[in-house]
């Protein structure tokens, strides 16, 4: 089976008439990509091999292409400084080799936004990029002249005051340069003093990181339990289809000298025998049906989903490629469905005085729905967690509310 690209370009160029594709000149494309000639006239595989295949269109579109402006950009930047300090006698010898450096970190930062296996996680490999730029922004500090610090002296301190706490030694001095170079115009950048703020900035940046990983474990973390609380949710579901007597979801309230038997999709009024005998399981399990707990877990889901649109209003979005709503709300569902059968449950044993015998499905179902919302009761703290979490990743946009968290 011939090999498969799905960028979008490649995709339209092997859907092309074979005519015009004999006289199309093969493009080299990225390093280790096969001509775009290659495919000419190749039979498009089924639509499952294409999901599996390797990918460079995946993740957020806009925050590729804007780290893409944002590697052309420092190209340029990049450029520019490496001219500016070869003509200072103090930075002339070193400058070739980190702006050399600082052009590999944006080609790997490049080359990373292109994914080339398949597996990879849909936001891994704009971390990635990331992570290449900010080498390439902390070697840009190394190799610039005086002249030019001093231009990056203030964004060097608003990412410091952003990422380090108040009485950081650190923070401090790099203050106390920025302030002692805009107060004094002929006061130069020692050595010293050039490796300090190079060093600091590269913490500062790597904090950033620590923040944006925290994030994508929570989102895995609460991914991990959304699963296997759903695993449970259908284990349940299937085990009482199977055995619907196992544990009856059925109430015994007594009515006239006998007891009806009500359970979530089906009731009946029995006369014990002798009268004045107990409801027995045998009794219960006749009414039992089936779909009992299956109905009570689709009630809870679906009070669940309606608990998760109303908690959207309480979120805000995020520029992180990390889904952290989406993950939030999912989480609702399968406990949903759990809080609802464990509720009546619980009411079913007496554990709440007074209201252990429904006498109606009705009421069955309408607890299944109160129960299924309440669920909002235990995912409300995981949902301030992840809100927590969003706004600890600061930026320029960044709520100066959020204290700064070094750890």
């Amino acid at each position: 089976m011939a090999t498969w690209t799905v960028g979008a370009a490649r995709r339209r160029a092997a859907r092309a008439p074979a005519s015009a594709e004999d006289d199309a000149t093969p493009d080299s494309g990225p390093p280790g990509a096969v001509p775009t000639a290659a495919y000419a006239g190749a039979e498009e595989p089924p639509a499952w091999v294409q999901f599996l295949s390797p990918r460079d269109d995946m993740g957020p579109w806009e925050q590729k292409e804007g780290l893409r402006a944002r590697i052309t950009e420092l190209e340029a930047i990049i450029d520019a400084l490496s001219t500016r300090a070869s003509v200072d006698s103090d930075r002339r010898r070193v400058v070739r080799n980190y702006a050399s450096n600082a052009r590999r970190e944006l080609a790997e930062a490049e080359r990373s936004l292109l994914v080339t296996q398949p597996g990879k996680r849909r936001a891994a490999h704009l971390g990635v990029a990331q992570a290449h730029m900010d080498s390439a922004l902390n070697l840009m500090v190394w190799m610039a002249s005086a002249e030019d610090i001093k231009a990056m002296l203030p964004q060097i301190v608003a990412l410091v005051e952003e990422h380090l706490p108040a009485g950081d030694p650190r923070r401090v001095r790099v203050i106390d340069i920025a302030r002692g170079m805009q107060h004094n115009a002929d006061r130069k950048l020692r050595p010293s003093e050039r490796a300090f703020l190079a060093e600091t900035v590269s913490l500062a940046r790597k904090l950033l990181w620590n923040e944006r990983l925290r994030v994508r474990s929570f989102v895995r973390i609460v991914g991990t339990v959304t699963i296997g609380l759903t695993i449970a949710a259908v284990a349940v579901a299937v085990i009482t289809v199977i055995w619907e007597a196992l544990v009856p979801l059925c109430f015994t309230p007594e009515v006239n000298g006998g007891f009806n038997v009500v359970c979530p999709t089906r009731s009946r009024f029995v006369i014990p025998f002798p009268p004045d005998s107990p409801v027995t399981s045998q009794m219960t399990a006749q009414v039992a049906q089936a779909g009992d707990y299956l109905v009570i877990e689709i009630i809870g889901v679906l009070s669940a989903a309606v608990a998760s649109a109303a908690a959207l209003r309480r979120i805000r979005g995020t520029s992180l490629p990390y889904n952290v709503p989406v993950v939030l709300a999912l989480l609702k569902l399968p406990l949903g469905a759990l809080t609802a059968v464990l509720g009546l449950l619980l009411m079913r044993g007496g554990f709440v005085p007074g209201l252990s015998a429904l006498d109606s499905t009705a009421q069955i179902i309408a607890w299944a729905i109160v129960f299924g919302y309440s669920q909002q009761l235990f995912t409300k703290y995981v949902d301030h967690q992840g809100q927590a979490l969003l706004d600890s990743v600061r930026g320029p946009g960044a709520r100066s509310s959020s204290s700064p968290d070094a750890a």
